[in-house]
């Protein structure tokens, strides 16, 4: 069906945001959404509620709850969830559709082969990297996977962005995507006004690991670090700063957080809300993950000059590069870890050096300026091609994304 041709139409097209979680659409897409509406966008969050209504209503957001979970193997639900989204895309008929994260990506794309939507943008973040143990059940994994994908992909021209070039690169080595259709942008980008650079604090060097406490993040292996360092007489303050994650298989109980706590091997700090001022207040930061796209706490703590510890994943060392900004460790090596900490610790100018230049790569290459920018360029290209948009463009390359500074 071609689109009416009213000058208003093209004007004013309709962003519709599938993702899993209100606080990962508020921690990773709201500052986007909030300049895409600044442009001309009217913008439609579909997402699971929990506690960030207020906070995206009062972007001026229309909200649509959805009931997401992430762990969720109940067929019956997951059909559900695929139906709901159906009627969503029926009932809005967005413009442009922007899938983010596994299973909204999957079952958005699915649903568009019933609902045509003019454009359908997929981001997957670091998802070929999560079956690469060699096991037979993760083979398995990792073979229904690709299938679902390709069978969803069939006859739906979605454009798939990508974090890093690795995980591209092996999608479209298995043929899942099409070398016409895919987009590579590093991240979600980050406020370098908020995370702004400063000196380290004086005292025993504190060294974090700030995420979502599962297992998968390398928590199992920054405690063993811990260990390490207690044995050879290395001070300083491991500490763990983020909250139980029960939705996921790989959540660490909250009975062994508060063990480890208990017996002196770490600090936990629990959730929080204010990362630039624990940034500021650190000397490390650490994220030994065994798979990541482009790691936001990465990208926040190089912004505020902390040198970086992280395994030797492709996600982690688009950030670290060459001992630039950090040093990289292999995946699940708890000895390696301790190593590279230690050293850090032990040599201040050699870390003070790193932290700068953490904070150089983010400027020159992750800034929110940089990320916010190219995917609101990539949907002024795509509303071109499909004949919604006039020629008078909606995104300036050179305006100042930053401006926002409550995101």
């Amino acid at each position: 069906m071609n689109p009416p041709q009213n000058s208003e139409y093209k004007r004013k097209p309709t962003l519709l945001y599938l993702v899993t979680e209100d606080w990962y659409f508020c921690s990773h897409r709201l500052a986007l959404a909030h300049h895409a509406k600044s442009k001309g966008f009217d913008i439609i969050v579909a997402t699971r509620v929990n506690h960030h209504r207020e906070v995206i209503e009062k972007e001026g957001f229309k909200l649509i709850p959805i009931q997401f979970i992430r762990s969720s193997k109940n067929i019956l639900h997951e059909l559900s969830t695929l139906l709901n989204i159906i009627r969503i895309y029926k009932k809005e008929r967005p413009d442009i559709v922007h899938n983010i994260g596994i299973k909204p990506v999957l079952y958005g794309t699915w649903a568009t082969k019933i609902i045509r939507i003019p454009i359908v943008i997929n981001l997957l973040a670091g998802l070929t990297e999560k079956f690469h143990e060699n096991k037979w059940k993760s083979a398995f994994i990792r073979k229904l996977v690709n299938l679902a994908y390709r069978l969803g992909y069939l006859g739906v021209n979605a454009t798939t962005v990508f974090q890093n070039s690795s995980d591209m690169n092996n999608f479209l080595k298995r043929n899942i995507v099409k070398k016409e259709y895919v987009e590579l942008i590093r991240g979600s980008g980050v406020n370098t006004h908020k995370f702004r650079f400063s000196p380290e604090p004086e005292g025993i060097p504190i060294v974090i690991l700030a995420s979502r406490l599962i297992w998968e993040k390398g928590v199992g292996e920054f405690v063993e670090a811990s260990k390490i360092l207690q044995s050879q007489d290395v001070k300083c303050r491991m500490v763990l700063v983020g909250d139980c994650d029960p939705d996921s298989t790989g959540s660490v109980p909250r009975e062994k957080l508060e063990k480890w706590q208990s017996e002196g091997i770490i600090e936990w700090w629990g959730h929080k809300n204010d990362m630039a001022t624990v940034f500021s207040g650190s000397h490390i930061v650490c994220l030994p993950s065994y798979h990541e796209g482009t790691p936001r706490v990465l990208l926040e703590a190089a912004s505020c000059g902390r040198a970086i510890v992280a395994s030797d994943v492709p996600g982690c060392k688009q950030i670290v590069k060459n001992n630039e900004g950090g040093l990289v460790v292999p995946v699940k090596n708890s000895g390696a870890l301790a190593e590279s900490i230690k050293f850090l610790i032990q040599n201040p100018e050699q870390r003070t050096k790193m932290g700068k230049q953490g904070r150089e790569i983010i400027l020159n290459e992750f800034s929110d300026d940089i990320i916010i920018a190219q995917t609101l360029a990539l949907y002024e290209k795509l509303l071109l091609k499909a004949g919604l948009l006039s020629e008078t463009p909606l995104v300036d390359l050179n305006s100042n994304i930053n401006s926002h500074s409550n995101c």
